[in-house]
Order: C-alpha cells, then structure tokens, then sequence
C-alpha cells in the first residue's frame, strides 16, 4: 500500500502531539519540520505523549529535520502548527518544495487568524496546492519538553475542517478522506472557510481572560501572579464577563458576514455551545461561562504563560507568548477588521484589542492580518 506522506511543519506543543499520534496511523509517514534543534536530537529515538489516564503513548516519526525541502518534497498531506505570526515564513520556506504532480493538501491546526487567505497569497502560483484548515485542535496539550515528550489534555468529540473557496468538490473530498486516516474523532467538512475564522476561540478566549485578570479593572492589576497558575481553572469572573461580551459581537460579525457574502455560517456557534459541543461530560457543571470554564476536565492544569520578573518580585504574564503575539496580533486584530468593514459595532473586542497592543508594547513591522482586498473595507 503507497503510505500517505504528511509533513508536521512546527516543533511546539501541537506539533508534537501529531507527531506521536500521525506516527502511530497505519499507512502514514511522516517527516517532521522543525526550526529548534533540540527537537532535531532529541526526537531521533522518538517522542512520547503522556495521556490522561496517567498512560504513555510512544510515537516515532520517520523524519525528524530542519530543511524544508527534506521535510516536504514527497509531502501528500502538511499540517501547519506553527503559531500564525510564524505562518509566513513556513509557507514562503516550503512553497517551492512542495511536488507538483499531484495534489498537495496545504493546511494549518489550528486554521484560524485567515490562513486560508494567507496562504492562497503565498501558494498563488501553486495551483496543485489545496488550502485547508481546522476549526480548532483535536485535543489541548501542554507540559511541553522538546523532543522528548508533550501532555495531552482532553480530545474533541468532532473535528471541523474547510477549505478555501478556490477549492474544488474533488479536493474537498480528497481532504476529508486523509483527515479521516489520520485522526480518531470524526471529521466534518464545513460549507465555508469563515466558519472556521470566525469560530470563538483562542483570540478571544485568551484575551478576554487576560483583559478581567491584570486590564484596567483586573483584580491581579499591577499585581504578581500564584507561579502555577491556570489559564481556565483559575479564570476570573471579570475575564468570564468579558469573554461573554466578546463572544456576544463576534456572533454579531458572523450574522453580517452572512448577510453580506449569502453564506451558511450557522455552523458557527456560540462560544459555551461550542465547548459543551466539542467537550460533552468532561464538562462538570454548564451552568454558566466561568462554570464550563472552571469545571472542564480537558482544560484542567493548563498554565498560562508566566515569566518571572525580578523587579515585580514575582510571576507576570509573559507578553511574547503566542496568547498575544497570535491571538492579539492576528486573531483579534483580524476580527476587528473585519467588523470595521462589515460596520459592525465591536466595542468590547476593540477595547480589548487596543489595551492588549498597549500591554504588549506595541508590535513591530509585519502587517496585523491577511484580510484579503475583496473583503468590505479592506485596502486595495
């Protein structure tokens, strides 16, 4: 039987999981690209996945390197894990690598902050390459050691995956049979990429949170923070106050955007629907946001990104950590954007998205999203 080639493009936490899990699929080879050496060596023996259950799951991929030809020349199927300010690079880096005499599936996990129009930017002149995302990751993980091993949290009981619009019927049924190879959970294919950007996740889960904890009226405000503390555990009600408010806008994006384009995006949920949808009875209590939040088993122990600040004395949040370099930057820029261009009124994403870039200190150079010239607005 011809093995189905996937390349892995991104050494964090994603990428490791699919490492061990892809390796493991009957039929699948996979190469692994990385920029960090130390999961170069330390992978060479292969890398374990520690499970809920206290169980150790061994993988091994075939490929473990940092040249991009290497990772994707004989590549069916690449998944992108890198975090979407680095997503240029790694499609500008493999383009001219990829083959060229078959369909090449171009895809990124998670596939929001408008990877679909950054890479048909990029890949415009790969006609073969078919641009694809997933609406979210099949399982959270964390307690990250490079090379060696990754924790996995709780799985989706339903995968979400589209397709750029360019993309043909063929393709798209092409793309759903490999994700079905490679992963345990059902997968369904949506009608339209948008569902996929506009799908309340990380963007602005984490900056909501970030906002009720140390933002202007946060109770951690110019305070250090407990060394293990939770992103979801420990959320605090402020943060679930305003995750609820940004949720709120962001259906009212997706009712415009509807409107405007005649498009299906009903598939696009509200936030606690969503995550009593993806997480079913891991879910101890849905009675209310910061219930759902606090009480899912499959976001338990995950840490946020803390430094430690000899001149606070103690633990802050990291501020070069992908919560805002990808979620602030790209994703909750991203939907401001296209709120603007749609004019729909956005006030607690925008506040949040102008006190964040102020925290963050500002950002430097690369252009804040990849909203596409056809979109309302956008500049031509």
């Amino acid at each position: 039987m011809t093995p189905l080639n996937v390349a892995i493009c991104g050494g964090g936490r994603t990428g490791h999981l699919n490492a061990v899990l892809f390796s493991r699929q009957p039929g699948v080879r996979v190469s692994w690209l990385t920029s960090n050496p130390a999961v170069v060596g330390g992978a060479a023996g292969g890398i374990v996945a520690h499970l809920p259950d206290g169980s150790a799951l061994p993988g091994e991929p075939a490929q473990v390197g940092t040249d991009p030809a290497s990772a994707v020349r004989h590549a069916d199927v690449v998944v992108i894990t890198v975090p979407a300010d680095a997503r240029a690079a790694v499609l500008r880096a493999i383009g001219p690598h990829l083959r060229r005499d078959r369909p090449v599936y171009v895809g990124a996990i998670p596939g929001f902050c408008g990877f679909d129009w950054l890479a048909a930017e990029i890949l415009a002149n790969r006609p073969n390459a078919v641009i694809w995302g997933l609406k979210d990751v099949p399982h959270t993980a964390f307690d990250l050691v490079p090379g060696r091993s990754v924790r996995m949290g709780g799985a989706k009981q339903r995968l979400h995956a589209a397709t750029h619009r360019r993309e043909s019927r063929e393709a798209r049924a092409e793309l759903a049979a490999h994700l079905g190879s490679l992963f345990e959970a059902p997968v369904e294919m949506l009608q339209d990429y948008l569902a996929i950007t506009l799908t309340p996740g990380n963007p602005i889960m984490h900056s909501a949170v970030v906002y009720g904890l140390v933002g202007p009226y946060g109770q951690w405000r110019d305070r250090t923070l407990p060394e293990d503390f939770c992103w979801w555990t420990d959320c605090p009600e402020l943060g679930a106050y305003f995750l609820e408010r940004c949720d709120a806008e962001n259906q009212a994006l997706r009712r415009a955007a509807a409107g405007h384009f005649g498009i299906d995006l009903s598939s696009v949920k509200p936030l606690a629907t969503e995550i009593i949808e993806a997480y079913g009875d891991q879910i101890a209590d849905t009675a209310t946001m910061l219930t759902i939040l606090r009480t899912n088993r499959a976001y338990a122990g995950i840490r946020a990104p803390l430094v430690h600040d000899p001149a606070a004395g103690g633990f802050v949040l990291d501020r070069t950590s992908r919560a805002f370099r990808e979620d602030v930057v790209y994703g909750l820029g991203l939907l401001v954007q296209m709120a603007a261009g749609l004019s729909v009124s956005v006030p607690h994403l925008d506040e949040i998205h102008r006190w964040a870039l102020g925290y963050m200190g500002g950002v430097a150079g690369e252009p804040l999203s990849h909203l596409p010239r056809a979109w309302p607005g956008a500049a031509q």
